[in-house]
């Protein structure tokens, strides 16, 4: 029992430290570009600004510091798969088949949600709001936005509709492990829509336009977790009459 221990924390510690050599490879491939990503984040906002508007630094360290807290996001998020490989490696040996088979769907499935929610909100979130707030300010109002501010308020963003674009999968799993019933998920769906924006409301900043572009497609992802749950059903099963 104790050997078995020993090697149990040996194979983890040799998972931690490839995830680590991973993210580190990365980031120093990234570093050189540090400005450059930053550049690409602003564009949402710099399309949107008069050209005489830039964005500034009101802390000394904030160009150094911001780039640099962007390369290492960046760099977690290009070595996830690595990461996301060693974790299987570590957990895979002690699952059965089908339970194999679960899990590295629902991870992919999981990466692949995130990525659309970040796209989301870049494309279309971003530059509809932006837009709209350089329209309806005031002439006499000059954007000029703090780097720092900036990075927290995207980054923010970028986070809740990743993980709001996360419901397929969990209406999934509700109902495949029956959890809830397809018929009681079905009648729930008043409640979930006034839920979303409320939800919204609260995950997203106080303007009018951010909480619709994330409370429309977080109900329209409840129904498509809902779909995909009757799809993927066994077969003759009751719950989904």
């Amino acid at each position: 029992m104790k050997q078995e221990l020993i090697n149990n924390l040996i194979a983890l510690r040799t998972r931690l430290i490839y995830i680590l050599i991973g993210f580190i490879g990365v980031f120093l491939i990234l570093f050189k570009f540090a400005n450059d990503l930053y550049a690409i984040l602003a564009k949402p906002i710099l399309s949107y600004i008069p050209l005489e508007s830039k964005l500034i630094a009101t802390d000394i360290t904030s160009p150094f510091f911001i780039p640099l807290k962007l390369t290492m996001l960046c760099a977690f998020i290009i070595a996830l798969p690595n990461t996301i490989y060693q974790i299987w490696q570590y957990i895979a040996p002690a699952m059965f088949r089908h339970e194999k088979r679960m899990i590295m769907i629902t991870f992919i499935c999981v990466l692949i949600l995130f990525i659309l929610g970040v796209l989301f909100c870049y494309f279309l979130v971003l530059p509809t709001l932006f837009k709209f707030i350089g329209e309806i300010k005031s002439s006499e109002i000059s954007m000029m936005t703090d780097i720092s501010k900036y990075f927290d308020f995207v980054i923010n963003l970028f986070f809740v509709f990743g993980l709001c674009f996360q419901t397929p999968i969990i209406v999934f799993l509700i109902i495949y492990f029956k959890l809830v019933s397809y018929a009681k998920i079905k009648k729930l769906r008043p409640y979930v829509f006034v839920g979303c924006f409320i939800v919204a409301a609260i995950l997203t900043p106080p303007d009018i336009l951010s909480q619709i572009f994330l409370a429309v497609p977080l109900y329209l992802l409840y129904e498509l977790g809902m779909i995909i749950a009757k799809i993927i059903r066994p077969p003759h099963d009751e719950r989904f009459i």
